[in-house]
This record gives structure tokens, C-alpha cells and sequence, in this order.
């Protein structure tokens, strides 16, 4: 296995200024931290640093202008004709001196960036969205309340990459790089009639979307579909992972990957799609993507994702409550009988329940808080190796844990790919303890 352990980060001045101060001739690649510098073999920095120095071009900082991602346009198709309902002419939300002052900077900001335009006073306007600013750790964002446009829209029957059942290629792969597209939505271009409809109002005029927004319904779905049109042969091969803006490339060889590190920064070019400077991590044998730790031998919850949702006090409303299911039903595969713990917190989402966290519930959550903190590493299955099923049942639902054993420093070992579960239904609660068992089997395989 190469001895590619290196994480390393490259940043804006090492593109814009690709000579050391000896004028090499060569850039310069400068690992995240300086104790890895031993452990990037001196030819292999070589070799990368010749590739991202050719493409460049293919990456760009946070103010730099974006795109537009070459023949692709945004399409929004209303299940509503002219004229347009009056819940779509909205006025724009009150706001303070401070948001008023934040969100002019962004508006301007975009509008450098080629993001929006300003509508002029002779221009017809039928549809205008009010903008909002949130707030989280003292970042600001701007925000379209499109969801009354969301409501009107025709829905994009495109399915989004299932993440854990993606990731499960990467079982023989040694070598992992993984890139963002930089600010992703804002750089596809929308249609004249997309442009008309996703028009929005603020105190200081009318502005309107040339690139896609976030926020609107379809939006991960038509960036789905694009990148998936853009490299087609490249995802049946298996060898590249998306997921919506992110790209992960995966190799078994270093030379191997630069080829395909070659390739697919040779099509981002051509579609002049940008990558994120700050995202970008290259000849990993561990990295953290998706919300996961990804390795050559196992997938891991990335814990720093999470510990954040648990260091808040517990939720206090429905819609904590529900925020947080959805959080934690993200990293369901790597909870043991998840739906049966969790069978208490989702009854109490439910529009007729009165919101009280009982000591039941308390819990449940705190059953859930202690196996996502410790949630064993997944191994990455050998499908030429068989596996081993273990299914279980009780009144409450059922689980099932599919396992491998997998050769170790010449010593056998088992370890889990993934656990699933789910509720018993109304007339299952019927069964006798034999049919609930072969239940459990024929769900589980």
C-alpha cells in the first residue's frame, strides 16, 4: 500500500502565485500540517503538483466570479398558468437596521458575482419572493422564503445517491480524493422563464436570480441529474462517488488515481465548473466526506458533524424534535435497533400529541445520544466473501445486523457492514414469537 497518509490543503496564493521563491518553475504544495511533510514521498508531490498546476483554472476562491456551468440551464415549470395566484406577489419582510445592512452586502455581493441582477422600473414583475437573513455562529446568510413558489411547483423525478449504499464501493480502494463545487447551485444558469419566477423583494428594490438559488424545490435534483450527465462513464465504472456538489474519486494505485484526478478535472474544465479552494483533500487513505470518516477498510460517523446537535439542550418543540430524528436517521446504519429506541421520540411528533419529554422519552434520547457517540466502525464489505445475517424481533419492532469475517494481519475477524430496523405494524403486532422470527428473516434479507 503506498504510503499516501498526507492531508494537505491547497490554498488561494498557491494558484495565483505558482513559483517558489527560488522560481523553480514548479508550485508549490504545502501539507495542512507540517508533521505530515515526511510522510508525502517527495516524487508523489512532484507528480500531483504537475497536475493541479496544468488544471489550475479548474478552481477558484469564495470571491471569485463563478461559471456558469456550460450547457446546462435551469428550468422551473409552475402547475399554475397566468395570472399567477396572489400568494406569489409577496412584499418584503420587515427588517432592523442591522439585517437591512447585512443583506444589502449580500445583494451586492452576488451581484459582483454575477448571481443577480437588479429588475428595472420599466420591467413587468408578476412574482417577487421576500428574503430573510439567519444568523448561526455570527454568519450570516441570505434566504429566499420560496415556499409558497415551492408549493406551485412541479416536482423533478430524479433520485438523489443514496450515501451509504454508494459508499460501500470504496471496499478495495486505497487511495481517496474528495472536492466541492464551489458555491454549487449559483453556478447554473437559469432559463429567461426561470429568471421571471424566481424574482424576490427586499427594502432596497427588486432583484432577480441568473443562477440557480437555494432553497427552491428541484434544486438538488437538477444538480443531481447534471453532474450525473456530465460524467456518465465515470460513475458506471464506480470509481467516482457524487453527491450533488461533492466528488469523490477513489483509486486502488496512486498512479492510478492521478489518471483519474486527470480526467476528471479535464471534463470540470470543459463544463467551466469551479472547485472550492477551502473543500479540497487529495490522496487520502482516511477522510471525512459525506458526514463520515472514510477509510480503506471501514466507514466511521464522522463525530465532529455531530456533536455540535447534542451539545444544544435538548429539543424543547416539535420541530427540534423532528429536526433531529431526520439528523439521526441520516446515520441509521450505524445504530443497533435505531427505530425501536427512537419509536417513542417520533410518537411524539405527531400533530394530535401534546409535545412532553416524559422519562421515557428522555431516555430513549439519551440511549440514542450514547450509541451515536460510540457507533462501531462499519468494515467495507468483500463481495467475494459470504456474509453473515443476524436478525432479532420483539413486540416493539425489528432489527437486523448483516456481518463479514474479513482476514486481519493473517487473523480472522467480524465486524459489522451495516444494522437495520424498523417498527412492527398494527397487524404484525399479532403474530405469534415463530412468525415474527421468520418476519425478521425475510425483511432482513
Amino acid at each position: 500500500m503506498d504510503n499516501i497518509t498526507t492531508r494537505a490543503k491547497v490554498g488561494r496564493n498557491w494558484y495565483k502565485t505558482p513559483m517558489d521563491n527560488k522560481t523553480s518553475g514548479k508550485p508549490i504544495l504545502k501539507p495542512n500540517k507540517p508533521h505530515y511533510t515526511a510522510l508525502f514521498q517527495c516524487h508523489k508531490k512532484e507528480e500531483l503538483n504537475e497536475i493541479l498546476f496544468q488544471y489550475r483554472e479548474a478552481f477558484a476562491a469564495d470571491n471569485e466570479p463563478l461559471g456558469p456551468i456550460k450547457g446546462h440551464e435551469v428550468e422551473i415549470m409552475l402547475n399554475v398558468e397566468r395570472p399567477y395566484p396572489p400568494l406569489l406577489r409577496r412584499p418584503a419582510y420587515p427588517a432592523s437596521p442591522r439585517a437591512r445592512e447585512t443583506l444589502e452586502n449580500h445583494i451586492n455581493e452576488l451581484m459582483k458575482l454575477g448571481v443577480l441582477r437588479k429588475v428595472g422600473e420599466n420591467e413587468e414583475v408578476e412574482i417577487t419572493t421576500p428574503v430573510i437573513i439567519t444568523w448561526y455562529d455570527d454568519k450570516s446568510r441570505m434566504v429566499g422564503d420560496f415556499r409558497e413558489l415551492n408549493t406551485y411547483t412541479i416536482p423533478e423525478r430524479y433520485s438523489i445517491t443514496r450515501i451509504h449504499e454508494t459508499l460501500t464501493q470504496l471496499s478495495k480502494e486505497k487511495v481517496i480524493t474528495s472536492m466541492d463545487a464551489l458555491k454549487g447551485f449559483h453556478q447554473n444558469f437559469l432559463t429567461p422563464h426561470a429568471r421571471k419566477l424566481l424574482r424576490f423583494i427586499a427594502h432596497c428594490g427588486i432583484y432577480e436570480y441568473l443562477k440557480m438559488p437555494f432553497g427552491i424545490k428541484n434544486a438538488p435534483s437538477y444538480y443531481q441529474r447534471m453532474m450525473n450527465n456530465i460524467f456518465p462513464h465515470e460513475l458506471s465504472e464506480g470509481w467516482l462517488i457524487i453527491h450533488i456538489d461533492e466528488i469523490i474519486i477513489c483509486s486502488e494505485t496512486w498512479q492510478l488515481h492521478l489518471e483519474r484526478l486527470s480526467l476528471v478535472l479535464k471534463k470540470i474544465l470543459q463544463v467551466n465548473m469551479k472547485i472550492s479552494l477551502k473543500k479540497w483533500n487529495f490522496g487520502f487513505h482516511e477522510l471525512n466526506a459525506l458526514g463520515h470518516i472514510i477509510s480503506v477498510l471501514s466507514l466511521g460517523v464522522d463525530k465532529n458533524n455531530f456533536a455540535a446537535t447534542f451539545i444544544k439542550q435538548m429539543p424543547q418543540k416539535k420541530k427540534e424534535m423532528m429536526s433531529l430524528l431526520g439528523y439521526l436517521s441520516y446515520y441509521r446504519q450505524h445504530f443497533r435497533d435505531f427505530e425501536i429506541h427512537a419509536k417513542s421520540l417520533y410518537r411524539i411528533c405527531d400533530q394530535q400529541t401534546v409535545f412532553e419529554m416524559t422519562q421515557e422519552r428522555i431516555q430513549a434520547y439519551e440511549k440514542i445520544k450514547y450509541a451515536l457517540t460510540n457507533a462501531p466502525l462499519l468494515l467495507m464489505p468483500d463481495w467475494k466473501l459470504p456474509f453473515k445475517l443476524w436478525v432479532d424481533s420483539c413486540g416493539q419492532g425489528l432489527g437486523a445486523a448483516l456481518y463479514q469475517v474479513q482476514i486481519f494481519n493473517e487473523k480472522p475477524y467480524e465486524a459489522p457492514i451495516c444494522f437495520i430496523s424498523r417498527q412492527i405494524k398494527r397487524t404484525e403486532a399479532r403474530y405469534g414469537a415463530s412468525q415474527m422470527e421468520c418476519l425478521c428473516l425475510v425483511w432482513g434479507v
